[in-house]
């Protein structure tokens, strides 16, 4: 069951803290509401006070004025007459007339003071009482209510718009934090008001244009560095393998030789990663027939006969770039073969169809696999395990990273996941 569905309190609660929207229009309510109250409190009390003395006089003589047209005895056609044109209720008790104008209505038990305002007493012993009758807005208490309910609604809907549109610049500023955050520098925040928001928003795009200078300025910086020892490293290799083979040399020989191929991998993966990571990276795209490739890859690793490939039949061709997914392959093929070489299982290499022409590719070991909080850092560059840290069997921690990249360019995704037992790495390539 939907939890939404079974707190719906508690996720319109979640809702109202964290919109700023509804709090202010509550704020609003509430101060509106408020403001009434105290209006009408403090004018009824203003009434009740001041104009009561005031009125006394008036409508105790304008009491008078009708006891004496109604007659002595007390004219039941003539109180008719003046409920009917007057909004007033008359209430005549006596030893000859008792009549009521509204029998159904209760009549209040007024003070004394009161009392004498709104009853009088005639000489041939009938107390006459007046009352308020029905008012004009009382003969259609519906349609005015309604009226005034669907005017309260209105000027909610229409303050609630206001605010949206008032606060619209933090949705762009939202979204425009998402996009620096994933490194979408091309698109800035749209600046649709010159008020505060709006120079907030100026400044979002000012430190993110800054952000993007020094990021450009690393990875040019980085491209440079990694190019120019790119020769110097080649003739260490070069004379290395130029020293003559004795028996007492040869160890160090070969030792300075994985030291200077391990300087060269780690130099041609940094270029690689700066390539893929900079927002204009250019994929050589060709049909590639992945299934192929993934036998092809597997068959030249020197250990490649230990993997078990499951790969389905009937897979369409891929519109990518053959040597990355080359290199996507190679690296999660090597990773699973170095932590999962010990395992009672071989490590499996999963090809199946992902829909609309896409690819998904599973690699997966049977290692000891890595704790749950370092899963979202194994894709980090540089990032390697606690068990990882060896330089005979970690790596430098760019081989993940360059495999997220290389899927990621192809508008895919790289997850990685504890498969219990092992490591299991999944690549999304999506079709054409």
């Amino acid at each position: 069951m939907n939890p939404r569905r079974r707190h719906p309190h508690r996720h319109w609660r979640h809702r109202w803290r964290h919109s700023l929207r509804l709090r202010l229009i509550t704020v609003f309510v509430l101060l509106a509401m408020a403001m009434a109250a105290v209006f009408l409190g403090g004018m009824q009390r203003a009434f009740s006070t001041g104009w009561r003395e005031a009125a006394q006089p008036l409508v105790g003589d304008y009491m008078d004025r009708l006891v004496a047209e109604l007659g002595t005895p007390p004219d039941v056609a003539r109180a008719e007459a003046l409920v009917t044109r007057l909004p007033i209720s008359i209430r005549i008790e006596g030893p000859v007339v008792n009549w009521d104008s509204h029998p159904q209505r209760r009549w209040r038990s007024y003070g004394p003071s009161r009392g004498d305002w709104l009853t009088r007493s005639t000489a041939d012993g009938h107390r006459v009482t007046f009352g308020l009758g029905t008012l004009p807005w009382q003969r259609e208490p519906h349609g005015i209510g309604w009226i005034t309910l669907a005017l309260l609604l209105a000027l909610i809907v229409i303050a609630y718009a206001y605010v949206r549109r008032l606060l619209r610049p933090l949705d762009d500023i939202r979204a425009g934090a998402e996009r620096f955050g994933r490194g979408a520098f091309d698109q800035p925040i749209p600046l649709r008001r010159r008020d505060e928001l709006g120079d907030l928003a100026q400044r979002i795009n000012t430190m993110a244009h800054d952000i993007q200078g020094m990021l450009d300025a690393k990875r040019a910086l980085l491209l440079a560095l990694s190019h120019e020892l790119r020769s110097p490293l080649t003739r260490a290799r070069l004379n290395a393998e130029l020293l003559p083979a004795t028996p007492e040399g040869e160890a160090e020989r070969t030792a300075l030789l994985r030291d200077l191929a391990e300087m060269r991998d780690l130099i041609s993966d940094l270029l690689e990663s700066e390539r893929l990571a900079s927002p204009h990276a250019a994929l050589q795209r060709e049909p590639v027939d992945v299934a192929a490739l993934v036998r092809e890859v597997v068959a030249e690793h020197p250990e490649g006969g230990r993997v078990v490939l499951e790969v389905a039949d009937g897979l369409p061709a891929l519109a990518a770039d053959r040597l990355r997914i080359r290199l996507l392959v190679r690296n999660l093929l090597e990773n699973a073969l170095r932590y999962g070489g010990d395992a009672p299982e071989p490590p499996r290499i999963a090809l199946r169809a992902a829909g609309q022409g896409g690819l998904a590719l599973e690699v997966r070991d049977f290692g000891p696999g890595v704790d749950a909080e370092q899963l979202e850092h194994l894709t980090e560059p540089f990032y390697r395990t606690d068990s990882a840290r060896q330089r005979a069997t970690g790596g430098v921690g760019l081989g993940m990273y360059l495999c997220r990249l290389v899927a990621e360019a192809h508008g895919g995704t790289l997850t990685v996941r504890n498969a219990q037992p092992g490591l299991a790495v999944s690549a999304v390539l999506p079709g054409a």
